[in-house]
């Protein structure tokens, strides 16, 4: 995978070629066709394994920050800021990132909803552990699942821009505001509702 990484980052998907890989891997092209049937299959694993890696991360930034005691945007930006910096860090050096980016969503559409959906439940639980945690909660019947779906509406809106640092500090105010919005203390929730009846 790392040999198949290094090769597509360095010549692209394109002009990539198994033989490159295999030689890369210190493998011969048949031990390596044994393993992937073919470019692009090996191009799909590694894709897997990027977005994995990716969520690892995300997960690990919303838990050092909700063990830090910070707030649900907090968390939450710096989830989605730590997927986005390791994909970005993967791709920067790379003088064929935007082929590759433009491969990846051509070849793994398939697998963007199942990569939508983890990263949907993993948003999901931490908005419904912090809520019960720091004693918040969501407005106007919003479920978290609901906050998770629409920070990520946000995020496929940002698809257009450019993988850089820039998109990154659009993303945490585009977190920030959407969940500034969603919440409120659970007990001024209590009393607007019980004024309303």
């Amino acid at each position: 995978m790392s040999a198949a990484e290094n090769i597509f980052a360095r010549f692209g998907f394109r002009r990539a070629s198994m033989s490159q890989i295999a030689e890369e891997a210190g493998l011969t092209r048949q031990a390596l066709y044994h393993h992937y049937s073919s470019k692009e299959a090996l191009f799909r694993a590694v894709v897997e394994q990027l977005h994995e890696c990716a969520y690892e991360a995300e997960a690990a930034a919303g838990l050092e920050q909700e063990q830090a005691g910070g707030g649900l945007a907090d968390i939450l930006a710096a989830q989605i800021g730590a997927r986005f910096r390791y994909l970005i860090e993967c791709v920067e050096e790379s003088p064929q990132a935007d082929e590759l980016m433009s491969e990846h969503q051509l070849q793994t559409r398939d697998l963007y909803q199942s990569f939508v959906e983890h990263n949907a439940d993993l948003r999901a639980e931490t908005i419904d552990r912090v809520c019960t945690r720091q004693d918040l909660a969501l407005q106007n019947g919003m479920t978290s699942r609901d906050l998770a779906r629409c920070i990520q509406t946000a995020i496929r809106g940002c698809n257009n821009l450019r993988l850089d640092t820039g998109l990154l500090r659009e993303l945490d105010r585009m977190v920030r505001l959407l969940v500034a919005g969603a919440i409120a203390p659970a007990a001024s929730q209590s009393r607007a509702k019980r004024r309303s009846r």
